[in-house]
């Protein structure tokens, strides 16, 4: 079945003409909706942490933080933008308290709804808008007159008017004049973290040390294993995001072609899809959400070390000396 997708004439800005959005947190995404929205001509109230970069940064583009009680009082939308990890602390001790019977909460990620850390009562709507792209890009395609496609959903309607608020935030950041398709929290959560451990993350890390891993074990020289493995991925990952795999075989060559078809299918098994079954049965259970929760309230002590093994791996001290080397890619390190 086709996706339903909306558009502008679909969306109307009506429905939080006149009425106050609160967004709280002006991170990645948050300083994108706060200045898209405003810029569609809906009041915005920005919740941030004082003294904090965001906070400072909110300050520059001409808002005024305030606390989340302060931001969330008379706001007819409340966007949360925190990271998945703070939003159900922060929404049982400063959200809740003061949330209203007929507001609409909203989130970019289905999460802490879709695993219920978050549980808002019954006489709320909850919606969601989620960009396909990250904050920077939606404020900078909206600057241009455009705007990046996003997913809309509705997992509770107290109102009876929720979708018409979710769609209205959607073409308020611009996600309308590219195209707004329809999902459930269910579904954007669930997919959203089966791509990124099974295939943009987790998966394409795997691949690519395992690469370099086998060279250099055969004795070739790391540098040479690192442009082969590392660094030619965004050349193919640029072609694919441009015209899909079709326009990518286009543009190789056929022995490269050739070797794509024929020895794929030898990398990416039965075995794979085995263990990518069990992935996505690890997130559907919510096993997976328990882990990570766990994970966080444990202090991070195997995602940390984890991290610094990755950080300090051979494949890394490579890359910063021969990135170091091409100044045109502007090599960012932490």
């Amino acid at each position: 079945m086709a996706a339903k997708i909306h558009y502008e004439a679909d969306a109307p800005i009506d429905a939080l003409r006149g009425r106050k959005v609160a967004v709280i947190g002006y991170g990645s995404q948050g300083h994108a909706h706060s200045q898209n929205l405003r810029d569609s001509g809906i009041e915005v109230g920005v919740a941030e942490l004082k003294g904090t970069p965001n906070y400072q940064l909110a300050i520059e583009h001409g808002f005024t933080p305030t606390d989340i009680k302060t931001a969330i009082t008379g706001a007819a939308l409340i966007i949360v933008t925190l990271p998945d990890e703070l939003q159900a602390k922060v929404y049982q001790e400063h959200i809740a308290p003061s949330l209203k019977a007929g507001q609409t909460l909203g989130f970019c990620h289905g999460f802490n709804i879709h695993f219920k850390y978050i549980v808002p009562p019954k006489d709320v709507n909850i919606v969601m808008i989620a960009p396909k792209g990250p904050g920077h890009l939606v404020r900078s395609e909206f600057e241009k007159g455009g705007g990046v496609p996003c997913l809309v959903a509705v997992e509770q309607d107290a109102t009876g008017n929720a979708k018409s608020i979710a769609l209205a935030w959607g073409n308020g950041i611009g996600g309308a004049r590219a195209g707004i398709i329809e999902t459930t929290y269910k579904e954007e959560t669930e997919t959203d973290l089966f791509g990124e451990q099974v295939v943009l993350c987790g998966g394409l890390t795997a691949l690519i040390k395992a690469g370099f891993e086998t060279l250099v074990a055969a004795g070739y020289q790391p540098e040479i294993a690192y442009f082969e493995c590392m660094h030619e991925v965004k050349l193919i990952v640029d072609l694919m995001y441009q015209g899909g795999m079709s326009y990518m075989r286009y543009s190789i060559s056929n022995t490269a072609e050739y070797g794509d078809l024929t020895r794929g299918p030898r990398i990416i098994t039965d075995r794979t899809r085995a263990e990518m079954k069990k992935i996505l049965d690890e997130i559907t259970s919510g096993a997976f959400a328990k882990e990570w929760v766990g994970e966080y309230k444990s202090g991070l002590k195997n995602f940390n070390a984890l991290y610094e093994k990755d950080h300090d791996s051979q494949i890394e001290q490579v890359g910063r000396t021969l990135r170091g080397m091409m100044k045109w890619i502007k090599a960012k390190e932490v």
